[in-house]
């Protein structure tokens, strides 16, 4: 079985379509959702669209539960958030609400957002410096928990890695495909860059006993998604699709 595995798509449907065409010219058996598809000032509508079209198997992020459980207070102060919302309309966010926290796709095959437990915790990265620092053996396998696939997949902090553990497992984060660099303030404040443009995604390849796996960097026309951006007032998104960079570092 070949397995297109995507994350953090982010509203981005440009790259989105380019890495959906890389992965079918790749011949792959199914695609992987990891959540957070949607917020972002680009096309949530479109995104959806195109993830139906092509049969993804999904599970919900943090941001795609933070779309349902906004405020009346909270889209009025939120310009993006209330575009998101508004562009998505009833029937996206019914189907939101009804998408899973974690699937097991194979009994070898796990995914989830951030952690089985908790959708805004970081399974791989420690962020307490303010930048990405990658957790020790025992912590991860401590979020693990008791799960037992040998093939976890996260998303949720935009870097893309591959981690054997001493458990024999193997832990896997996509990347991002829609966004390269962002700040946080959750758990603390945080940065992470991945000084490109390129959409990222992992394809895995499991036959028998044996895998394979490829991470996969796709150039897409991000100039579009850029001028989306600036058109919805996210000038630092629109430098971020960019550069892959944050925006105004020394104002963060």
């Amino acid at each position: 079985m070949k397995i297109a595995i995507l994350s953090d798509i982010k509203s981005n449907v440009y790259a989105l379509d380019a890495v959906i065409k890389d992965a079918k010219s790749k011949n792959v058996d199914v695609m992987l959702n990891l959540g957070d598809s949607f917020y972002g000032p680009i096309a949530p509508r479109a995104t959806f669209d195109l993830l139906q079209k092509n049969s993804f198997i999904s599970v919900c992020g943090n941001e795609d539960r933070g779309i349902l459980e906004a405020s009346l207070s909270q889209l009025e102060e939120n310009k993006t958030l209330k575009y998101v919302y508004e562009d998505l309309g009833e029937e996206v966010l019914f189907w939101i609400q009804a998408l899973p926290f974690e699937k097991f796709v194979t009994p070898e095959v796990y995914i989830t957002h951030g952690t089985q437990h908790d959708d805004s915790v970081y399974m791989l990265e420690d962020m307490s410096s303010g930048k990405t620092v990658l957790r020790n053996d025992k912590k991860i396998l401590d979020l693990i928990d008791d799960v037992e696939s040998k093939f976890v997949l996260c998303g949720h902090s935009h870097t893309p890695r591959c981690i054997n553990l001493s458990s024999g497992q193997i832990i896997m984060n996509p990347g991002s495909v829609g966004l390269q660099a962002f700040k946080d303030d959750n758990p603390n404040t945080h940065i992470v860059e991945n000084f490109t443009p390129d959409a990222s995604y992992i394809i895995l390849d499991i036959q028998n006993e044996e895998y394979n796996l490829e991470l996969v960097k796709v150039a897409y026309d991000y100039e579009k998604a850029a001028l989306k951006a600036e058109e919805n007032g996210r000038n630092d998104w629109a430098y971020a699709i960019r550069k892959g960079e944050v925006f105004d570092k020394n104002n963060r």
